[in-house]
């Protein structure tokens, strides 16, 4: 059994595997972070990490057969423990869902504390803008209780009628539908340029 992500990458093949490193300090320490795609020995921590801001009313929650089923949506951010075990932990994940042609959702956005406020939040979103652009996506969005953390990576507020298909799809089966309490976020760009 790989004990982190890198083993079990190496041994995998790195054929869909694009990591990107960051460096963060958190309690004095300097770590390093790895963003990629999720893996299916993944599945149990991104739950426990859903379920601790769900469990804050920060997030709606995620079951385990969610996650399995979107697995493929997710990037984490990962610390390597350079130790007697050699083990990971993940500390972030956020997942990119294609909802239409031209529209994609950025959804399940954590990171673990004491990780908070190192910019891993903001790096995993770049993953998911990145990946959007690939697929010719021009038009990300986002439901959140946050959208101020949203706006300074370019997403502007929106009225929530303006995500037709995400309603009728997603929202009709949350429980606080249709009182949502979460604020609707969107960053479009061009097919060549920048934001918009």
């Amino acid at each position: 059994m790989y004990k982190s992500g890198r083993q079990r990458y190496e041994k995998g093949g790195n054929v869909i595997y694009y990591p990107s490193k960051v460096k963060i300090e958190a309690d004095g320490e300097i770590f390093e972070v790895v963003l990629r795609k999720a893996l299916m020995c993944d599945v149990k921590a991104l739950y426990n990490l859903f379920s601790e801001y769900s469990k804050a009313g920060e997030m709606l929650p995620r079951s385990m057969s969610d996650i399995y089923e979107h697995l493929r949506d997710f990037y984490i951010a990962e610390i390597e423990h350079f130790d007697e075990e050699d083990s990971s932990e993940i500390i972030g994940a956020c997942a990119l869902t294609i909802v239409w042609e031209n529209l994609a959702e950025i959804r399940s956005l954590a990171v673990k504390r004491p990780y908070t406020r190192k910019l891993i939040g903001t790096e995993l979103i770049a993953k998911c803008i990145e990946e959007a652009r690939f697929f010719k996506i021009t038009r990300i969005f986002a439901l959140t209780y946050k959208p101020q953390f949203f706006q300074k990576s370019g997403f502007k507020i929106i009225d929530k009628s303006e995500l037709p298909h995400k309603i009728w799809s997603d929202c009709i089966n949350c429980v606080k539908f249709p009182d949502c309490d979460e604020t609707a976020v969107m960053l479009e760009f061009d097919k060549f340029d920048g934001v918009i």
